[in-house]
């Protein structure tokens, strides 16, 4: 093996094994992985070691840079549920055009306001490319920071829609700067070329892929590993297609694919995220360090502070003002809008497709300069070297603050909605976990045992590795941030230790044990510790069974058709007003069961007054009940 190759081999390797070092440290430490990334590819290029330059990978890099956007564009795709969209469409869907179109035209006001010697095609090169978020950069940050799912959604497919629209977007300008001019005609048709070149094939591999894995025998000792290599063929294949047919439609091709398949009820489909999520850990990993390594440091310091002041419009100004235009009137709080303002991060695409275009720039100016237009080949250039150097500028910027502040953000504004920590992951502490999620808690499952601690993860709980007796495991699962904390394993001495823990160390709202022998009950009670016997209440449901079918019935669809849920009134509507008058603006003949106040629970008559500050208790069919929570507390 040549000594080049070889060289070059190792090199690969460790970019890789550095990338899965920031992984583990991201997770040691809630930090996302992308400023580890980051720090790793400035360390190892001319800035740092130089070992990675751009002669490093000679032509090789556009086309790797391609398929690794295509894969992570598709994973991310993949993981976009339109029942997801749906709880935030109004605020998302001007989020991904009005907002859109603010971060353009904002911040190619503020390239040219910094400098006024740029023309306007350069200023609207940068500022589309700066209009992705991203999931490569929102997905690791919501990964530490467990903010509401409202919030949480509008961040991450807007991120994604943007990735798409960005680099269409920046391909349609830039070819209006390589070609000398374009009018507005041929600029929108440029645009809808390309996206609707995606959206067409990116439907035809996603319906390829549906059918063969539904209806074709994948060898069934091997499926699912067939089934997974299948969806990643798929995603290249439609990135190489419609990249074939106009530049940069890969992107709304892969993106059209994930949604599309990601929405549609096919087999595997946890052997293919499992997959996917490792593949595009590896190619983020590797192409984040080996972009940021051809970072100059030289092309941010002659930006000065025209520099400084893009970045401070774009992340303090611009940001802050899109969103908050785009979300007035919806269920955000002001806090939750605050949050999104401040966490815009820009990432993968406005990196990869402004390190190819410079490239190609200075090739084009080289060429105009042989020819003899000096004029036109200085003006390439020095373009070349504002766009690198201002995207890479925010990127750094938005990433390193953003990124590495976005937990504190959240606490501070206290975004970070209460946990629920569920200590035991058998099949009571799953099953309790499936039932507060699905009402919107944010539930942490903390489990030693390593076989329950798989089958927690592949159902989708979030766990926490540890013994729940352990002070710092707990404190750690985030019991300082906890309200109701449920002791459910199998082990009564444990649910008592952990129950004991959580009153006295953590001072937890609400604390619960599970007793495995019911003769253990008194002596949990005597202790302050709440506590639910298993002997206790599987007599209780077999005597509703048979006492009170129909009770025991419809109780048994709770959390499917119907829902019982206690909330407090904060409403202003509601206040000083008898249930008589409340009870039929409730959606759906929703009924108030139950009214605690002051220690003192009763069920309410058509003239009792509600008061702020009540619990009361909804009963009626599961999408009525949500409805009427959010009527009576709104913002919850």
């Amino acid at each position: 093996m040549a000594a080049g190759a070889s060289t070059g081999l190792y090199l690969v390797a460790s970019i890789i094994g550095i990338g899965v070092v920031a992984q583990v440290l991201s997770d040691r430490f809630e930090v996302p992985s992308i400023i580890f990334l980051i720090a790793a590819g400035i360390a190892l290029g001319p800035e740092g070691l130089g070992l990675v330059t751009r002669s490093t990978f000679a032509g090789a890099l556009p086309s790797i840079v391609g398929l690794s956007v295509a894969i992570i564009v598709f994973e991310g795709a993949f993981h976009l549920r339109l029942e997801k969209f749906r709880e935030t469409p109004a605020a998302t869907t001007r989020l991904v055009t009005i907002g859109a179109a603010i971060a353009l035209f904002g911040t190619a006001g503020a390239v040219k306001l910094a400098f006024s010697e740029t023309s306007w095609e350069f200023a609207f090169l940068i500022g589309s490319l700066l209009v992705a978020t991203g999931p490569t950069v929102i997905t690791p940050i919501m990964e530490v920071v467990p903010v509401r799912d409202r919030v949480e959604a509008a961040l991450e497919t807007e991120g994604i829609v943007n990735d798409v629209t960005a680099a269409i977007l920046a391909v349609v300008v830039f070819e209006v700067i390589v070609t000398g001019g374009s009018t507005p005609a041929e600029f929108l048709q440029l645009f809808v070329e390309r996206l609707g070149t995606g959206m067409v094939i990116g439907t035809i591999v996603a319906g390829v892929l549906y059918y063969a894995l539904r209806y074709v025998d994948l060898s069934p000792g091997n499926a699912p590993q067939n089934a997974r290599l299948l969806v990643l063929a798929g995603a290249l294949v439609a990135f190489a297609a419609a990249d074939f047919v106009f530049a940069e439609a890969g992107v709304a091709a892969v993106a059209v694919a994930g949604i599309v398949l990601g929405n549609l009820d096919i087999p595997y489909e946890e052997d293919i995220s499992e997959f996917k999520g490792d593949i595009t850990l590896l190619v983020l990993s590797f192409v984040f360090i080996a972009l940021a390594a051809l970072l100059r440091f030289e092309d941010l310091l002659r930006l000065g502070l025209g520099g400084v002041f893009v970045v401070v419009a774009v992340a303090l100004v611009i940001r802050p003002a899109l969103v908050f235009l785009t979300t007035v009137g919806d269920r955000f709080t002001f806090e939750e809008r605050a949050f999104m303002s401040f966490v815009g991060p820009r990432g993968i695409i406005p990196a990869s497709v402004a390190t190819l275009f410079a490239v190609e720039l200075q090739g084009k100016a080289d060429e105009l300069a042989a020819a003899g237009e000096v004029a036109r080949a200085a003006q390439l250039d020095a373009g070349a070297t504002l766009l690198v150097g201002t995207v890479f500028l925010v990127i750094l910027a938005t990433v390193v603050f953003e990124g590495g502040l976005a937990r504190y953000i959240a606490e501070f504004l206290d975004v970070i909605p209460m946990r629920v920590i569920v200590v035991g992951g058998g099949q009571v502490g799953r099953t309790l976990a499936d039932r507060l999620e699905d009402r919107g808690e944010n539930v942490v499952i903390v489990e030693v045992d390593e076989d329950a601690v798989e089958t927690a993860r592949n159902e989708g709980h979030t766990v926490h590795i540890g013994d729940g007796t352990d002070t710092d495991v707990l404190r750690s699962a985030g019991a300082d941030n906890c309200r109701i904390l449920v002791a459910a394993t199998g082990d009564d001495d444990a649910n008592l230790l952990t129950a004991q823990l959580a009153k006295s160390k953590f001072d937890i709202e609400t604390v619960m044990a599970r007793a495995n022998n019911p003769n253990n009950v008194e002596a949990f009670e005597d202790l302050g510790v709440r506590t639910i016997s298993s002997a206790v209440a599987t007599a209780q449901a077999m005597d509703n069974a048979i006492e009170r079918p129909a009770l025991a019935n419809w109780m048994g669809e709770i959390g499917r058709s119907g829902d019982v849920q206690e909330i407090e009134v904060t409403s202003e509507e509601m206040v000083g007003r008898p249930v008589h008058e409340v009870g039929p603006e409730l959606p759906g003949g929703v009924l108030i069961a139950l009214v605690a106040r002051n220690g003192d629970t009763r069920v309410p008559d058509a003239d009792f007054t509600l008061e702020m500050g009540d619990r009361i208790t909804l009963i009626g069919s599961r999408d009525d009940v949500r409805e009427a929570m959010e009527f009576c507390h709104p913002g919850e």
